[in-house]
């Protein structure tokens, strides 16, 4: 976005909606019981930023978390890392969603390309918990052991999460499109118990049968103790293949017992989520039962408005961190849409004819979805019944002003825009939508409510209209307790707080208006963010370079480049190699295998050499400067470069892929 073009107003929140909104309810509240008169967001935020213990308090109030014994204080320090929340209190997460149970509404709503819309009551979604949960107990697992799910979106996934929290066990998952080297080098991290798996998914009208693909997990897994299989792909299939003790899903459902509720420590751990650096092994990041849940119930009900009986979808795949922020609508009473196969299967048009037959309230994707559909002859708004629609979630990289024009002018005009950024790394959001404010084309609404977001110039100052380094200098309670096997920490704090000692740098370009307003220009490091799931350029190097005909690669994300991710990866090739397609097939064909779809390069260039500096690191984000149209000179100092010949190479095709833009629009 330019600075001669303003952002364009687009929709303004009506009265009634404000007036009834969940926020305006408990800013009413805090009047009420706190005698503290806000009236605007902005008042509402800077409170929340200024006094953050009376404000995480509150919300522990408000939301009336059941706790068997009280905590002794709300935080410990403002110290980063290291902030402890909550200290005392005992809780479990999966008994606030099943205190939600209604006969009113189904709790989930789910649909596949083979499987037609299925609902499935709040008493169903209990039985199957407790019975899988007395399953897993039966197995050995207790407060702290890992569960692990090779799953795609479907229900039993969400079944096993629960039975998982309900006994204080700690969760995993992997998409079953990911390949078994990329699902073993995280979930051998943490040494799991049990693995859920299912035989195979289909995406694309493809069938995939993943047995083996299961059977080589299981072979890395020395701590495995079972596996509880889960014929998915097709119902009559045989666990053929696998290893150890296997149990079936209706074994597993079969098995009888109440729902308990194991009460752990506000910092007990709840989930391991990955997000990959640049070096070594993807980062485990552990998340506790409380930050989750008091973190999720601010997001859910005051930042998204979702109340009980809301329909709350968003597309994601169990390897991406919007799955357990979806599954988290069951904290509020809402009930969650569950769809697994391809957005553009048969056609572009199959998530709004799901979102037409469920009656969906809030449809939530990634931007790289809607810039796809602006490229293609889907109107949704035209051709599919939205009447129930009301609010539209956009995340994984940022939504360009087009984006924004382009959603209000053929999904719908009188429809909440909410774009939101955050992080694996918090399960959460940074900045985000509310529904008091207006929206403005490619502006993120506001800063999330507590959450002291900041713009950092160079020299540490925070700055207002200029473009800075996205920084949060207070915690947050959903914010890492460690990451595994990190005992001293100092993984932990080299993630995020080598730059800005006590305060956390997350690694995005983001500029923060006089508003509030919040506009994210991409990722400041070099970490691969593809429709939200994030991969760190090792993982793809050690896969392109274990081929025999490519000695070296540097790949980098030009996620927001003409509104769309594009990722180049440039090859160094043996000599008398040449890239034709055939060799560009195979490089594809061992990322889309090892790792992801997603991962998948959009161009493969062969160069000369990898430019590095004099210390011998690939410049990663100097080059993704140069293609994002930075001037070289404040791209890259030649002068720390071992080979600075090479960079008019990637100045160039930065021009041809500005001239393709402009072609395209």
């Amino acid at each position: 976005m330019s600075n001669d073009n303003a952002p364009r107003l687009l929709w303004t929140p009506p009265a009634a909606l404000q007036a009834e909104s969940n926020i305006r309810a408990y800013m009413n509240w805090l009047a009420a019981t706190r005698g503290l008169q806000v009236t605007t967001y902005d008042e509402l935020w800077r409170w929340s930023v200024a006094e953050l213990e009376a404000f995480w308090e509150s919300l522990w109030q408000y939301f009336q978390i059941q706790s068997a014994t009280p905590y002794s204080r709300v935080l410990s320090s403002h110290t980063m890392p290291g902030a402890r929340w909550f200290e005392g209190a005992t809780l479990n997460y999966a008994e606030h969603v099943f205190r939600n149970a209604t006969a009113e509404h189904p709790a989930v709503l789910f649909q596949s390309e083979r499987q037609p819309l299925t609902a499935i009551s709040w008493a169903e979604l209990e039985r199957q918990t407790a019975s899988v949960a007395a399953a897993l107990r039966a197995l050995g697992v207790g407060p702290g052991d890992r569960v692990v799910g090779y799953v795609p979106n479907i229900p039993q996934a969400l079944v096993a999460f629960l039975a998982a929290a309900s006994l204080g066990a700690v969760w995993s998952s992997c998409s079953p499109d990911f390949g078994s080297p990329s699902v073993i080098d995280r979930f051998k991290q943490i040494e799991p118990k049990v693995l859920v798996a299912v035989d195979g998914y289909q995406y694309g009208g493809k069938p995939f049968d993943r047995r083996a693909v299961v059977a080589e997990i299981q072979a890395a897994l020395p701590t495995l103790q079972a596996t509880i299989f889960v014929p998915y792909l097709d119902p009559q299939a045989a666990p053929t293949g696998l290893s150890g003790p296997i149990h079936t899903w209706d074994e597993a459902l079969a098995t009888p017992g109440a729902l308990r509720y194991e009460r752990v420590p506000f910092a007990h751990p709840l989930w391991v989520l990955y997000s990959s650096g640049t070096t070594g092994l993807p980062k485990p990041i552990v998340q506790s039962q409380g930050g989750i849940l008091i973190q999720h119930l601010k997001e859910l009900s005051l930042h998204l408005n979702l109340k009980p009986g809301d329909r709350f979808f968003w597309y994601t795949t169990t390897g991406w961190m919007m799955w357990n922020l979806l599954i988290g609508g069951l904290l509020v009473g809402a009930t969650v849409l569950l769809y697994d196969g391809s957005p553009g299967y048969p056609d572009m048009g199959v998530l709004w004819r799901f979102a037409e037959a469920s009656a969906m309230t809030f449809f939530g994707t990634s931007a790289g979805y809607l810039t796809a559909l602006m490229k293609s002859d889907i109107e949704p708004g035209r051709q599919y019944d939205l009447s129930h629609i009301v609010g539209l979630g956009s995340t994984g990289s940022p939504l360009p002003p087009e984006g924004f024009e382009w959603a209000y002018a053929h999904i719908k005009a009188d429809l909440w825009l909410a774009s939101l950024s955050g992080g694996t790394d918090v399960c959460g959001c940074f900045v985000g939508g509310v529904p008091l404010l207006p929206v403005y084309s490619g502006e993120i609404q506001c800063r999330s409510l507590g959450v002291n977001a900041q713009a950092y110039d160079t020299d540490g100052n925070s700055v207002t209209g200029v473009m800075g380094e996205l920084v949060i200098t207070e915690p947050m309670p959903s914010m890492p307790i460690y990451f595994w096997n990190d005992p001293d920490g100092q993984r932990y704090r080299e993630s995020y707080f080598a730059i800005y000692p006590g305060a956390w740098r997350h690694g995005d370009w983001v500029v923060i208006n006089e508003r509030g307003g919040v506009v994210i220009y991409g990722r400041s490091d070099s970490t691969i963010n593809r429709q939200g799931v994030r991969m760190g350029s090792s993982e793809i190097y050690r896969v392109v370079e274990s081929l025999p005909e490519v000695l070296d690669s540097l790949v980098v994300d030009l996620e927001g480049l003409g509104g769309a991710s594009y990722m180049p990866l440039f090859v160094v090739l043996r000599e008398g190699v040449q890239l034709d397609p055939a060799l560009e097939q195979r490089i594809k064909t061992a990322i889309r295998t090892a790792l992801s779809p997603r991962h998948v390069p959009d161009a493969i260039f062969a160069i000369p050499d990898v430019p590095r500096t004099l210390s011998g690191k690939k410049l990663e984000v100097p080059v993704k400067k140069i293609l994002s149209g930075v001037p070289v000179e404040r791209a890259a100092n030649p002068d720390s470069l071992k080979n600075p010949e090479l960079l008019p190479f990637f100045v160039a095709l930065a021009g041809r892929l500005v001239r393709r833009e402009s072609n395209d629009a």
